[in-house]
């Protein structure tokens, strides 16, 4: 697998104003990534729980600490789910995100 494709992982943080509103805060980390189709049984699979995979990221599993959004060519996504195939290499499979989150 080459790694040839910058994606962007967008963890989130929050802090509190002074009158105990959470405020969201975005860190982003670019990272390079490999990138898959998603597969005919893992997109069916996924459209009975209402989910649209829509692409597979391949990325070094230390490189990533739990984040819940991508960016990738100035759009974003969701993680949907997560597969480590060994100490290498982990799959994040992700979906488009909609113009409210």
């Amino acid at each position: 697998m080459t790694y040839d494709h910058e994606l962007t992982l967008i963890g989130e943080t929050y802090t509190e104003d002074e009158i105990g509103t959470q405020i969201p805060d975005e860190t982003e980390t670019v990272i390079f990534c490999g990138l898959k189709s998603v597969s005919r049984n893992e997109f069916y699979n996924a459209a009975v729980n209402d989910l649209k995979p829509e692409h597979v990221f391949v990325i070094h599993p230390y490189e990533y600490n739990g984040e819940k959004k991508v960016e990738f060519e100035g759009e974003r996504y969701r993680v949907i789910r997560t597969y480590q195939k060994d100490t290498e290499e982990m799959e994040l499979i992700v979906e488009k995100v909609g113009a409210d989150g």
